[in-house]
């Protein structure tokens, strides 16, 4: 069985939101993160979520490969674009920005000790970082399509990536509604498809449940 290596809050969310839309039989493991020890070491040496090992043992790390490979595998379920079409393209272009500009710009946010040990340099690294963010927010706002998905009228893997760190506005005190008001509908609808609200159960499920580590899907 297809295994995904995952931690509940973090952006495997997308991964998992990938495996419930394409019906794919799979075991979520969770894993501490940036814990000396913890399993995930075992199976990625960088210590990452997602981290996908397939019943061959094969691994592939990070959303950036694993959610176009997963897309692949069910074609007909829509979650991806044919090889050549423009429509690919543009998913892999919301996905590429996804992980090179979104995805990072919460850490100067959420995490300033990363990069500066003095809590006022935290403040003034917080300070810079959600300027960028709000710069980043101010993009897809701009380029959110109004009542559909990111790319056209069906759900993707792009949506299953974007709208996880899109549910991490709170996290760095940014209200959606009154500031980015396409965002906030669309996070809406987001939350809303069956294949989030079932991964997100089964995060809940996993992280209430602290000595079952798996769980079967």
């Amino acid at each position: 069985m297809t295994t995904l290596y995952v931690s509940p809050g973090a952006c495997s969310l997308g991964a998992i939101v990938t495996l419930k839309a394409l019906g794919i039989p799979h075991q979520l493991v969770r894993v501490a993160l940036r814990q000396p020890g913890s399993l995930i070491y075992e199976i990625n040496p960088l210590g990452r979520v997602p981290t996908l090992q397939l019943d061959n043992g094969d691994i592939i790390t990070e959303n950036a490969a694993i959610l176009p490979f997963l897309g692949d595998l069910k074609p007909e379920a829509k979650l991806f674009a044919p090889i050549g079409s423009l429509q690919r393209a543009r998913i892999q272009e919301w996905i590429g920005f996804a992980n090179s500009d979104l995805h990072p710009a919460f850490r100067p946010v959420t995490r300033p000790e990363l990069f500066v040990d003095q809590p006022e340099a935290q403040q003034q690294v917080r300070k810079k970082g959600l300027e960028r963010l709000h710069t980043l927010l101010g993009h897809v706002e701009r380029r959110l399509p109004v009542g559909q998905w990111l790319v056209g009228e069906n759900f993707t893997i792009a949506d299953a990536y974007i709208g996880v760190f899109l549910g991490w506005l709170p996290r760095a005190d940014i209200d959606a509604e009154s500031k980015y008001p396409a965002i906030h509908a669309y996070q809406k609808r987001y939350i809303s498809h069956p294949a989030v609200q079932a991964a997100l159960a089964a995060e809940t499920q996993l992280r209430n449940n602290d000595s079952a580590q798996k769980l079967s899907a």
